[in-house]
């Protein structure tokens, strides 16, 4: 692809977010195809310089960079945009921001509360100008527009939204005080949903001519995220601990050792247990006391778990996937290597490689997981150079500095 062909063509973005999570956002609505802008300071969004770094790397804001001014961190998060510089501190370049907002559709940021009120280009400023205009915000703890928390003003980061949400208290062995997911959820998600706000706001706002301030506090989100801590706790004031490697309520349903790694088996209901017990040569423990359903499965788990680790631990994972693939819910625990080599990877072009700007090899970042019949989606212009695209973008908006 070599153009933006997905569902959001006629959408234009201004992105104002840094780092991971409001990235993350934005890179998803430029992968369904919208226009997405982003807006960065002179010195670049500081995610540019985190490893992995290829290297022909140059660093962000060089007069006249040797090869590449990001890393896969940048890249993964930014591809399908363009890049601008302007500094929101000097008056000719909130001009420009107003400007280009007066004839897009949103303003997505990430700031601290009240950063972009400051600076004189807040939502009250920008609403005057293009009344239709959608202005959406990734908070830790939201803005008080939306509601006020008595923790918006704290700086917050992945990590403390995965604890605060009690993402981190289950995740992680039993008998700990916890860990935090193996990607950094707490921003992955809270971008996640903040695109899907604002195309939701869009949509209003097509057709009632009236735009909106919207916000998805990391905190809220990741609530969301693990609605089970919840609905346990809200049902039977039950408080879940760190889950280990199986499920709090279903058994089997985790992962269990292979000779060369691990597994994940899910067999909770009569047909899937039947055929598990079927392959592993125990047609025993389908009539057993203590595994004849899910309930009791789970009230004898020490002894399930022996007996399924007992068949896992003596062969590989592909001879378990060979064993109860299609018949069980089952799949190995993959390293990066077994992704890359995965046919459903490739089947369903879930890695995108690109060249990289200067001297440097061909690179990989993962590809959109959302699929259309139609309107194609996916990757079709790499991740931009810090302001490699100013003076193109105010050419297209008609403005000058």
């Amino acid at each position: 692809m070599n153009e933006r062909t997905g569902p959001l063509q006629d959408i234009t973005i201004i992105d104002c977010t840094m780092a991971l999570a409001g990235p993350f956002g934005t890179a998803l609505l430029a992968d369904l195809g919208a226009n997405v802008i982003k807006v960065e300071p002179p010195h670049g969004d500081g995610s540019r310089s985190v490893p992995p770094l290829p290297k022909d790397y140059a660093n962000p804001g060089a007069s006249e960079p040797a090869g590449v001014d990001y890393g896969g961190y940048f890249a993964s998060i930014n591809r399908n945009k363009r890049s601008i510089v302007l500094d929101l501190k000097t008056h000719p370049d909130r001009e420009v921001l107003i400007s280009l907002c007066n004839k897009a559709d949103a303003i997505l940021e990430n700031m601290r509360v009240g950063v972009m009120d400051k600076l004189g280009v807040g939502y009250d400023v920008l609403k005057e100008s293009n009344p239709a205009l959608v202005y959406g915000a990734i908070r830790g703890f939201g803005d008080p527009r939306t509601g006020t928390s008595p923790y918006a003003q704290w700086p917050a980061y992945d990590i403390v939204a995965q604890s605060m949400s009690g993402h981190a208290h289950i995740t992680g062995p039993e008998g700990t005080a916890g860990y935090p997911g193996g990607v950094s959820v707490g921003d992955i998600y809270p971008g996640t949903l903040m695109a899907l706000g604002v195309v939701s706001a869009i949509h209003h706002a097509r057709r009632s001519g009236v735009g909106q301030f919207f916000d998805v506090a990391m905190y809220d989100a990741m609530l969301a995220f693990s609605e089970t801590v919840i609905a346990n706790y809200g049902f039977e004031q039950k408080e879940l601990g760190p889950r280990g490697q199986h499920h709090p309520n279903l058994m089997p349903f985790g992962i269990f050792p292979t000779s060369d790694g691990g597994i994940a088996i899910a067999a909770p209901g009569p047909k899937h247990w039947l055929a598990l017990c079927e392959a592993m040569g125990r047609s025993d423990l389908a009539d057993d006391e203590r595994t004849r359903n899910t309930y009791v499965r789970k009230n004898n788990q020490v002894f399930v778990e022996a007996q399924i680790s007992a068949w896992t631990s003596s062969h590989t994972r592909a001879e378990v996937v060979a064993a109860i693939g299609g018949k069980v819910p089952c799949g190995p625990v993959n390293t990066a290597k077994d992704i890359f080599s995965d046919p459903h990877v490739k089947a369903r072009e879930m890695i995108t490689e690109f060249d990289l700007p200067g001297d440097n090899p061909r690179v990989s970042i993962v590809g959109s997981p959302i699929k259309y019949e139609q309107t194609r989606a996916g990757f079709y212009r790499r991740p931009p150079m810090l302001g490699e695209h100013t003076e193109e973008v105010l050419a297209e908006f008609s403005l000058k500095r």
